[in-house]
């Protein structure tokens, strides 16, 4: 879009206390490959455009409601004059146009791609996956079902506000997710690995697909000579190799700013300048790590991406804001307002989270622990973000004694409360895992990665499953 084309638009983020205009097109190739068929094939565009217009509100507002009103809508195509039709109908009068015009120079950043999915056919795309399944199959015993899923996007977009930025951006991923079920005896075990990353078919030749496959069939496969989890309260070591997904449901969202003043996680409501972790803790979400699938040149509500430091040295420093959130604590946006697409208004999220590396060696940590539970691979979670009430499946876990394995478990969780379990954290190493996931929130899925090193938690409570 010319810059002349965007002059159109500038009217429209008049007449009212803040207005935006955000334009994006995308398209994608989702292959799902169960059961060595191709079950579904999803590709396709979209073109479209949100209208957002803040209004500050006349009677007076509670301690949890937002100062602003906030009116959104969105359009399926980019046209000025049917955008100036649903201005009038959302904010009941005509847009007022400005007194004088500025020239919209648009920053402009395209994340590089050094393949292209494009250059792989569709054709191609499925071959690798029936590679994999048929690799999976081959290679090992007792598999009931193979899942692979191969996903691409590439999504551009444009944001001009009335705050004067003018930005596009435009970012290519990539995605391959295998999850293998295997079954002995009528007992059932999965196990599943997952790649994916703010580049293009480069990170299936860095990841190959067939060996992440076999990864998580092996890990499938050996959960059935398993033993039970034990339940009850046990010290527990969570390996850098099992991912951060600990981090992002314990604390992360719990320092969403929109959560925080809506007293829908009052855990850290008031507790800025407090301690709310060990010393040698210190927690970042940073969206500017080249090719993390979290990561952005700007937000969607084109605020420039920057690492915001959430806790440093155990006290807590900050939450993540985007506009409207930061609006009402009198204090800038530090570039965590994110839409799935332009159907949605932007809200506070996560990028990249992660506990940075602490002190310790990740092996003398393993060997500290005389007797209790090291997960080597997590599994899904979710929290109540009112209580910090916590709950994770392990994918992969062993019964350590004395320092050394003694044998695999499986059907674990982990179950605690985020606050109490951060603070508890007594050993750190010097090593570095990540993992990757979508992150839902409010019916909006966003990519995010989560990391964290090798950590010791004095006690925590195991749930498992016992034979009869």
């Amino acid at each position: 879009m010319t810059n002349l084309e965007l002059k159109k638009w500038i009217p429209l983020t008049t007449g009212a206390d803040y207005g935006e205009i955000y334009l994006e097109e995308s398209s994608g190739t989702t292959v799902h490959l169960e059961d060595s068929k191709v079950e579904e094939i999803l590709s396709g565009k979209d073109r479209g455009a949100g209208l957002r217009y803040l209004k500050a509100r006349q009677n007076s507002v509670t301690p949890h409601s937002s100062p602003y009103e906030t009116f959104y809508s969105s359009l399926t195509e980019w046209d000025p004059k049917k955008a100036e039709q649903l201005y009038q109908r959302t904010l009941g009068k005509p847009p007022q146009s400005p007194s004088s015009q500025k020239a919209w120079n648009l920053a402009r950043w395209d994340h590089p791609v050094l393949k292209a999915p494009e250059e792989l056919s569709l054709e191609g795309k499925i071959e690798f996956l029936q590679n994999a399944d048929r690799e999976v199959r081959q290679k090992f015993p007792y598999i009931r079902q193979v899942s692979l899923t191969y996903a691409e996007r590439r999504k551009r977009f444009i944001l001009i506000n009335s705050l004067g930025h003018a930005r596009e951006e435009t970012r290519t991923t990539v995605l391959f997710m295998a999850h293998v079920t295997a079954e002995k005896d009528g007992l059932l075990q999965t196990g599943y690995e997952i790649v994916g990353g703010l580049k293009g078919l480069e990170i299936l030749e860095e990841a190959d697909p067939v060996h992440l496959a076999k990864k998580a069939a092996q890990r499938a496969v050996d959960k059935l000579s398993a033993l039970p989890a034990r339940a009850g309260e046990t010290m527990a070591i969570i390996s850098s190799s099992a991912g951060g997904t600990l981090i992002h449901e314990a604390i992360g969202h719990s320092l969403e700013a929109d959560l925080v003043q809506e007293g829908t996680s009052p855990v850290y409501h008031g507790k800025i300048g407090q301690k709310v972790a060990p010393e040698f803790l210190t927690i970042v979400d940073d969206p500017t790590i080249p090719f993390f699938r979290g990561s952005y040149v700007y937000d969607d509500e084109g605020t420039e991406a920057k690492p915001t430091i959430l806790v440093k040295n155990g006290i807590l420093q900050d939450y993540l804001y985007d506009y409207l959130t930061s609006e009402k604590d009198k204090k800038p946006s530090n570039g965590h307002g994110r839409r799935e697409s332009y159907h949605h208004k932007p809200i506070p999220r996560m990028s990249n989270l992660y506990i940075t590396p602490g002190a310790d060696n990740p092996q003398e940590i393993l060997s500290s622990l005389q007797k209790g539970l090291l997960v080597t691979k997590m599994g899904g979670g979710q929290v109540n973000t009112a209580t910090g009430e916590f709950v994770f499946e392990v994918d992969e876990g062993f019964w350590v004694e004395n320092g050394k394995l003694k044998h695999q478990v499986r059907d674990a969780s982990l179950l605690g409360v985020g606050p109490e379990l951060l603070k508890s954290i007594d050993r750190l190493g010097h090593d570095m895992g990540w993992g990757i996931g979508t992150c839902g929130k409010e019916g909006q899925g966003v990519p995010v990665s989560d990391g964290m090193p090798t950590l010791r938690i004095p006690k925590v409570l195991v749930g498992g499953k016992h034979e009869s």
